[in-house]
């Protein structure tokens, strides 16, 4: 379980538009954002604050509540090394909120 995060450092509004072409898919007639796309929208957001992004793991990351087409979210993150037992190299944790619910957390963390 992840530990309750500290203040954002930075954070991204965005929205999913119901054109988006991964739609369709997931799920018909009903559509919802898939995570992937979640997950790409906060590596894009990290990196375009600045931080090189290589080689990515993500060594947790848990879907709360499902993000629907047009809903507005933002991404909240920071960059996390106050864990001395952790490996070295960049990591960051972030959540996906809609309003004051929770959609999604976790960590990106460099390979």
């Amino acid at each position: 379980m992840l530990a309750p995060m500290k203040p954002a450092a930075a954070s991204l509004d965005f929205r999913i538009a119901a054109d988006h072409p991964s739609l369709p898919g997931h799920f018909p007639g009903r559509p919802v954002v898939p995570g992937v796309v979640l997950l790409d929208r906060v590596l894009d957001a990290i990196e375009q604050a600045g931080a090189p992004l290589g080689a990515l793991r993500l060594p947790q990351v848990k879907f709360l509540q499902p993000l629907l087409p047009d809903e507005p979210a933002r991404i909240e993150w920071l960059a996390d090394r106050a864990d001395p037992n952790r490996e070295a190299g960049p990591r960051w944790r972030f959540r996906i909120l809609r309003g004051d619910d929770l959609i999604a957390s976790g960590e990106v963390a460099g390979a």
